[in-house]
């Protein structure tokens, strides 16, 4: 994949913006903390990534194998320790309906932890800030 780039811009009030090739990530603060609500919070993406990821995993085995996948769902759970103010623990629990017979339910399980995401968390990237000046 070799080099991204999220170019985020501030439109005003709490909004953040993020660009990213075709498309635009908009978030904004709840009412509450200064914004005006108008797009979830940059860590509600962090967590839907999160479960989104793991969920492409798991319609491409069921998809691969061709069963189905309509009515299966991924119900993801945070723990947050308000005192340290981070996230302590993400449980995933994937419901299936009936007729996806028992020899699947732990590769499923596998599939789901091979998220990308998942892994970002377990081995976290080096992080850089720098500042450059714009000239006009």
């Amino acid at each position: 994949m070799g080099l991204q780039r999220l170019t985020v811009t501030f439109p005003g009030g709490k909004k953040v913006d993020g660009e990213y090739g075709k498309f635009t990530i908009h978030t904004d603060q709840p009412i509450d903390e200064g914004g005006e609500g108008t797009a979830p919070e940059p860590f509600t993406y962090l967590l839907a990534s999160l479960g989104t990821c793991a969920g492409i995993y798991l319609v491409s085995y069921l998809q691969a194998r061709k069963l189905p996948f309509e009515d299966v769902k991924l119900i993801q759970e945070h723990e947050w320790d308000e005192r340290a103010h981070r996230l302590t623990k993400v449980s995933m629990t994937i419901q299936l309906p009936p007729g996806i017979p028992e020899k699947h339910k732990k590769p499923l399980i596998r599939s789901a932890s091979r998220c990308t995401v998942k892994r970002l968390f377990e081995n976290p990237p080096e992080f850089e800030i720098n500042i450059e000046q714009q000239t006009k």
